[in-house]
This record gives C-alpha cells, structure tokens and sequence, in this order.
C-alpha cells in the first residue's frame, strides 16, 4: 500500500479541533471532549465483553441450536471451538487495524471496528438453528465468530491509545481505568441478562427464540457507541504527528513496529500475560470450576464471579486515581507480588465450599487483578511512541491475549487433568505473576509524564 496524503479529521460541531502549537509547546485538553472520548471508547470495550458474557453463559444452549451432535459434551467443544476461533484471528486484526490507526488516525479505525463487532455478533442472533438450514449454520456462526475477533483485533490497543492520548498526563492513570469499567460493565450485563432470562424463560422459549435476544442487542448499542466516536475528532497526538509532517505521513512497515519496538512488544507481551491470564482465570474459568470441582449450582457460582466484579467497578476509578499519584509500576508490581502470595491461600478459601470462604477468596482474587485493570490502559500505551503506537500496542496485545490469555481456561483444565492437583489455577497465576514481576522490573514509570513522541498534554483551564 503506497503512502497517501492524511490530513486531521474535521472539527466536530461540538467541540473545537485541536489548535496547531508551536513544537513541544503543551497541549490543553477539553475537559468536556476528554470525557466523551473516554464513554466512546469505554463502550466499545462494553460491547466486547458483553458478548463473551452473553456468549461463554448461554454454550449449552447455542450448542443445541447449531450443533446436531446427541452429545451435551461435544455440542458444548463445538460451540467453545467457534468461541476460540475468535481468538486466533485477533492478531490478524491487530496487524491489519493497529498499523491503519497510526496511518489514517485512530478516530477512523475505531468506528470501523465499532462497527464490525456490532455487525457480527448481531448477525449471530440472525442465523437461522441447524435444524432450519442445516451445516450452514454453524458455518455462519464461525464466520460472525471470525468477524468479531477480527474486529477486537483493533479494538482494545486502539481505545487504550484514543484515552491515553486525549487524557492530560496527570489524570491519564484515572481516565484509562474507565475503559476496563467498559468491559466489567459489559461483562456483567451479558452474564447477567443470560442469567435472567435462563429463569424467566422456559428450555423451550430459550431455545426456540429466547437466545437470540442477547445479541440483538448488540445493534442499538454498536449504533449508539458509532454516533458516539463518529462525533469525536482526532486525537491531539496524532493530529500533532499528521501536522508536524505537513501534508503526508510516511507508511510505517509492519517490520518496524516488530522490530524497531521489540524491547516494547516484550515488556508489553508480559504485562499483559499477566493481566490476561488472572483476568481470565478470574472471569472466565472459576465458574467452571466452581461448578465442575466444587459442584457448585451453576447459578449461584455466577452470582459469587458477578458480585466480585461489581466490587472490582467500585474501586476502579479509584485505583485508577492512584496510579497517578503513586505511579503505574508500584500499583502493577503489587498485584503481581499479591498473585505470587496470595493465590494459593485465596484458592484454599474457595476450596472450602460455603459461601462466605468463596466470596472471600474470590473477592481477594478480583481486588488483586484491579491493579491491572487500572493501570494497564495508561501504562501499555506509553510503552511506544506516537507514531507507531497503535500499531505495536494492537500486536504485542493481541499476540500476548492469543497465547496466553484466551488459552487459560482450556491449559487449566489440562494441568489438572494431567496432574490430578486441584490446586493448578493458583499454580498457573503464580507463574503469570513472576513474568508480571519481570516486566514491571523492566518498565520505565510513566504517570505525570508526557507519552513518547507527544507534547506535554494539560487540562484545559475555563
């Protein structure tokens, strides 16, 4: 793809455009036009974790619909299969969306991913069962799975970047914290919505029609999270790199972001192994295995996983606040050196079995992961600079998600598996925290400080 003239986005009605600055002069951030960046973004990463909840708590039934198998256990692989598949093309779409956003500017790329994640999971409550059309439903429940993890590709590591770089230096840590609000928020609404509906409606409605419901959603709010990004403009760092080069941006290769980067893409790939797999070890496999191990009721195990994270959005803002004050690195290195302490003692608890042990024990595992949850959008951001940062920041996460985040509950499974010791989810998140540890080691601090290859940015004063 040959190099093409970029200029700025246009001004939005409701907010003036970034005003061209002598070189390194400071950046005054709107207040206003920082906070509906922020909703933008945080949205879309809603919408993400609103269809894995909606999706990893409504398995067994889709695994009816679209999978014809007699067997709940493989119609239930099947339907994870088509879950997984998400997840392999994610560094696809990080490799394709990351390297546009640094090109064509990050506003744009994000509306077209809005727009894709929104399209594939609403077309998934389209598709008609196996029973009606026979194999070309689960091939177009593959093909609508393939659309959203390609389309999450870009999302995450451009909506880190649009907050990073419209936020001022001294509040960055705080705003960031929102955007992992988003996915708490959007995880807890599909969860809970399957949840409702699993006791409201009968096996018949639920399957027959009832299913569908969830990821119809998804097309209000992919249009009311689009108009949201469609009214922002560029934002200040990158309409910065757009005019320091006057009239063109010259391309970036792939190769450079790799390997001109590569000191950043490591520390960035072990900060979020660490970050992704005691999410996902959190979120996503303990109520499993509080169902499969602990022969807990299926409901009531979610319930425990969704008031933990209700806990965890309480304190968000505020541990996001503290990252500005006491910086990004004390904050990761302490839930890494907690994960490493604490995980053995916090799976104990939950082994116990009554309730009381097992809201503790998971509640000190969701207050140890916030902070990552509040510092991770500040801190993987200001790993690269402006010009490549979307690019880096979309492949070192994806690739680091694919590996090893995505892939948590299934390796757990394995080890236990294998081994026969019920004790691997803490095992696992220990060896998670020592890569974390290393990385944090390795990191430069960077709350208060300007992101690499950007101006000073300031709030701006009415």
């Amino acid at each position: 793809m040959s190099a093409a003239p970029v200029a700025a986005a246009p001004p939005s009605r409701t907010a003036p455009a970034p005003v061209p600055r002598a070189a390194g002069a400071p950046t005054a951030t709107d207040p206003a036009l920082v906070r509906r960046a922020v909703k933008a973004a945080a949205l879309g990463n809603a919408m993400e974790w609103f269809d894995f909840g909606v999706y990893s708590y409504i398995a067994v039934t889709l695994g009816k619909v679209f999978f014809p198998s007699g067997n709940p256990t493989a119609q239930l692989l099947s339907t994870f299969g088509a879950f997984a598949a998400a997840f392999l093309v994610r560094p696809l779409g990080g490799m394709v969306f990351g390297p546009l956003g640094d090109r064509v500017g990050r506003q744009k790329v994000l509306a077209v991913t809005m727009i894709m994640m929104a399209a594939g999971t609403f077309a998934i409550g389209l598709i008609p069962s196996y029973a009606t059309i026979g194999v070309w439903a689960p091939v177009l429940l593959l093909a609508a799975r393939l659309v959203q993890g390609f389309s999450t590709g870009g999302e995450y590591a451009g909506a880190s970047t649009f907050i990073a770089e419209y936020a001022p230096d001294k509040r960055r840590g705080f705003l960031g914290s929102w955007l992992e609000f988003g996915t708490l928020a959007g995880y807890i609404g599909g969860a809970g919505l399957v949840t409702l509906m699993t006791a409201l409606l009968s096996d018949g409605d639920l399957m027959s029609w009832g299913w569908r419901i969830p990821f119809l959603i998804a097309g209000p709010m992919g249009i009311v999270g689009l108009y949201l990004r469609m009214r922002l403009e560029e934002t200040p760092a990158f309409a910065a790199e757009v005019e320091k080069a006057e009239t063109t941006r010259r391309k970036v290769p792939l190769r450079e972001m790799v390997t001109g980067q590569w000191r950043a893409l490591l520390l960035c790939v072990g900060l979020v192994l660490v970050f992704n797999v005691t999410d996902y070890m959190l979120l996503s496999y303990m109520p499993s295995y509080l169902t499969s191990e602990l022969k807990y009721d299926e409901t009531h195990g979610l319930l425990v996983v969704l008031a933990v994270m209700a806990l965890m959005m309480a304190v968000q803002p505020f541990a996001g606040a503290l990252t500005d004050r006491v910086g990004r690195r004390p904050v990761i290195a302490a839930g890494c050196a907690g994960f490493l302490l604490l995980s053995v003692p916090a799976l104990l608890l939950i082994r116990q079995g009554s309730l009381l042990a097992v809201a503790l024990g998971m509640a000190a595992l969701g207050l140890l992961l916030v902070c990552f949850t509040a510092s991770m959008p500040s801190a993987l951001p200001a790993l690269f600079p402006t010009r490549v940062r979307y690019g880096s920041l979309s492949i070192g996460f994806n690739v680091s998600v694919s590996l090893f985040g995505g892939t948590t509950p299934l390796v757990v499974t394995a080890l236990i598996g294998a081994t026969g010791n019920m004790m691997m989810p803490a095992y696992y998140m220990m060896a998670a925290a020592v890569v974390g540890g290393v990385a944090v080691w390795f990191m430069t601090e960077s709350a208060g400080r300007p992101l690499p290859g950007s101006a000073p940015a300031v709030e701006e004063r009415k």
